[in-house]
């Protein structure tokens, strides 16, 4: 499933995240790479079988409608991007969509 989820950014020339699945009503953009690197290697590889963490830019002053939620620890970090604001947040990338890291 997240091969298939990678492969729509792919297709998205690398500049857009995918559109939300259904039991997905919003997106999580994590702001630690550490704690990426924890969710994706615990988390998604037990469930999903692969896991990748990418790392994007998105313009700054964009962002700040979002405030920053602090899900656990000092370092684990993340904002909430409502499902219906998708279009509007990758209308905002400035940078490719990179894989920093893949776990099977």
């Amino acid at each position: 499933m997240l091969s298939a989820r990678l492969d729509l950014v792919r297709e998205l020339n690398w500049h857009a995240c995918p559109p939300r699945l259904p039991e997905q009503p919003i997106l999580y953009p994590v702001l630690d790479e550490d704690y990426a690197v924890r969710i994706v290697r615990d988390w998604n590889v037990k469930h999903d079988g692969a896991g990748f963490v990418t790392r994007f830019e998105v313009e700054s002053e964009f962002l700040s409608r979002y405030p920053i939620q602090q899900a656990g620890g000092q370092t684990i970090l993340e904002l909430r991007v409502p499902a219906e604001e998708l279009d509007d947040f990758n209308a905002h990338i400035v940078s490719e969509i990179q894989v920093v890291h893949e776990f099977r």
